[in-house]
């Protein structure tokens, strides 16, 4: 398996994936379908940081992050998303993916990377336990999908602990 960027090319699959998880779990609260021209727009506008897990030609799982919030505040700190297909969980595929991720994010200069997850999705609460990542916000009833409220679980990982923040007024961002 390889960890890489993902091209153009791979908007398709990609795309099969997010409107799998759109579709058919509670693991995002969107319910409208992306189409692949959005995720092309997508993997352009991310400079490369839109990763994706290939094996023997096939798109496994996808991860990409982005702003957390606009402003100058906050360009250190960026949200992710990761999907896999059901076959590659557990497999390794996800932790591979995150570690690319973050080291892509830290090369970007992102000082906490957030995780914004689903209460109904406890194995990603997990994942992202696992990974270090550590639950710091759990607001009830936050989205509603399928006639359900859901929780949206907050987690976060500081990437670069110890390091201190640039100087606000010499670099407004």
């Amino acid at each position: 398996m390889i960890i890489r960027s993902a091209t153009e090319a791979d908007a398709e699959a990609v795309c099969a994936i997010a409107n799998w998880v759109i579709r058919d779990t509670l693991a995002t609260f969107n319910s409208i379908e992306k189409t692949p021209e959005q995720v092309r727009e997508q993997i352009t506008a991310s400079n490369g940081a839109y990763l994706v897990a290939e094996q023997d030609g096939e798109i496994l799982g996808h991860a990409h992050f982005f702003p957390f919030r606009p402003g100058p505040g906050y360009r250190f700190t960026a949200e992710h998303t990761i999907h896999l297909l059901p076959a590659a969980q557990g497999q390794g595929t996800g932790r591979r993916l995150m570690h690319a991720l973050e080291n892509k994010a830290k090369e970007a200069g992102i000082h906490v990377l957030i995780a914004s997850v689903s209460s109904a999705n406890p194995a990603a609460i997990a994942f992202h336990a696992a990974l270090g990542y550590v639950e710091t916000a759990r607001m009830p009833e936050l989205g509603c999908k399928n006639n359900l409220w859901l929780d949206t679980v907050f987690m976060q990982k500081i990437l670069t602990p110890g390091i201190p923040a640039p100087d606000s007024a010499a670099n407004p961002g």
